[in-house]
């Protein structure tokens, strides 16, 4: 096990206080040694908390003196310290299957792990759940979780994850709720394969088996260019209409039987249906929004507030769906943007994302415009990085984002791109923001990808 390193002392904290620095390596807590930040931060939420340390080779204690309950001030650089759990699963749908060869190491890291989905509501199939995990996550009520249901019946299920402990590891599902742990599903819509008839049983199976789930999120199948599955195909417009019917008929059965409607479909199946967008209080305050379903509502609903005057009532994105203070933002849950932003010139303000967003704001564009006191435009960022199916604004990479912004011959006070496609300064290509700010026209300014967040940037 390699130790967790401190990656942040809050200035004026107790630890800072104590003299630790960004670098020590953590060995101990009151003599314990943590497997993971969850750990950690039982251990330290005692009063005075020993830390075991190591700088430069050296082994060196450090008492940390705060009441019970009060935060130490540190952040570690991992979350996970002995080794987190890899998935064993072969799903062809998984979409690090479909990444291009080249990219970062840790892109193509497969977890299964209860311990991120509870840390990061990253989602986990339970094929590698152990007796173990379940009573740890009952006594120290790690809740919510997120589980990949995709199929309740037995064959289907472990057919899509390629692995026969699929069939049978729904049974941990049953485990978690009959313990009252909160738990978030979602199930990966792919046609022919677990559409139609087959989200019918599943939906109805749901209310039956497991009617304590809080939420189940319902998305279609994403491909990319490298998708070397031959049966794997995205929704035609007919399918996406068909499968909306069926949920919104388990949606009325859930509300009627639950009291509530459960199950969410993804904003992107409305849109690849061409049907409305539900209201707001359909979506049952959002449970998934960061999962891409309600987000679509949540921006026009956005706008009417402006409208009337009122402030933004758009959720606060964090870059991050869920941690422990002590534990670092990964992933897409990263810092999205830590660099001050030019002020657009006078001209229209071009707003960069792919054809899902493009979808979303251009029938809105000229509200978008009332607000902002400028004109707009939308400007399509093909994703040719990825191909296939992959056009939300989040996948969006600098490659892709230089190519546009060199093909636009059009006027532009500034370029703005979401933060949703950013971890830090950087693009998922790896390719840095000052890489894209040297190929436009006009200054790039990054926004967050919320009504408010576009019109001021445009101011």
């Amino acid at each position: 096990m390699s130790l967790p390193t401190v990656l942040e002392v809050l200035p004026g904290t107790p630890a800072h206080d104590a003299g630790i620095a960004i670098g020590d390596g953590l060995v101990a807590v009151n003599g314990v040694v943590p497997n993971d930040v969850i750990e950690y931060q039982q251990l330290v939420d005692d009063a005075d908390p020993v830390f075991e340390l190591e700088r430069d080779g050296q082994r060196y204690s450090a008492v940390i003196s705060k009441p019970d309950g009060a935060p130490t001030g540190i952040r570690l650089n991992a979350s996970i310290f002995d080794r987190v759990q890899t998935c064993d699963n072969h799903c062809d749908f998984c979409f690090i299957y479909q990444l291009p060869p080249g990219m970062r190491k840790s892109l193509y890291l497969k977890d299964d792990d209860y311990r991120l989905s509870f840390l990061y509501g990253n989602f986990t199939t339970l094929t590698r759940f152990t007796e173990l995990d379940l009573a740890r996550v009952i006594e120290e009520r790690l809740g919510p979780l997120y589980v990949s249901i995709h199929a309740t019946d037995p064959s289907v299920r472990a057919g899509m994850l390629r692995n026969p402990r699929g069939a049978t590891s729904l049974r941990w599902l049953d485990a978690l709720l009959a313990h009252d742990v909160a738990v978030h599903g979602q199930i990966v819509l792919c046609p022919g394969v677990n559409n139609g008839p087959v989200l019918e049983r599943t939906l109805a199976e749901a209310i039956l088996r497991f009617p304590g789930l809080a939420s189940v999120g319902i998305v279609p199948l994403g491909l990319s260019r490298y998708n070397k599955e031959d049966h794997l195909r995205v929704h035609t417009a007919d399918e996406a209409r068909t499968d909306l019917d069926i949920i919104h008929y388990w949606q009325d059965r859930a509300l009627e039987t639950l009291g509530r409607r459960v199950f969410q479909a993804s904003d992107e199946l409305y849109i690849a249906a061409g049907v409305p967008i539900p209201p707001a209080t359909d979506y049952e305050l959002f449970p998934q929004h960061e999962n891409g379903i309600g987000m679509v509502r949540t921006f026009y609903d956005e706008i009417a507030v402006l409208e009337s005057g009122n402030a933004s009532t758009a959720p606060i994105v964090t870059g991050e769906w869920r941690s422990m203070p002590a534990a670092p933002s990964e992933g897409y849950r990263a810092v999205r943007h830590d660099a001050a932003d030019p002020t657009p010139e006078p001209g229209p303000i071009a707003i960069l994302t792919g054809a899902y967003g493009a979808a979303v704001i251009e029938p809105v564009l000229d509200r978008l415009e009332a607000l902002a006191g400028v004109p707009l435009r939308v400007l399509h960022v093909e994703n040719r990085f990825f191909g296939g199916n992959t056009a939300v604004a989040g996948l969006m990479v600098g490659e892709d984002i230089k190519r546009a912004l060199a093909a636009d011959t059009e006027a532009a006070g500034a370029y703005v791109v979401p933060d949703v496609a950013l971890s830090g300064d950087v693009f998922l290509d790896d390719v840095p923001l000052t890489e894209v700010t040297q190929v436009a026209k006009a200054p790039v300014v990054v926004a967050p990808a919320t009504a408010a967040g576009l019109i001021g940037a445009a101011r």
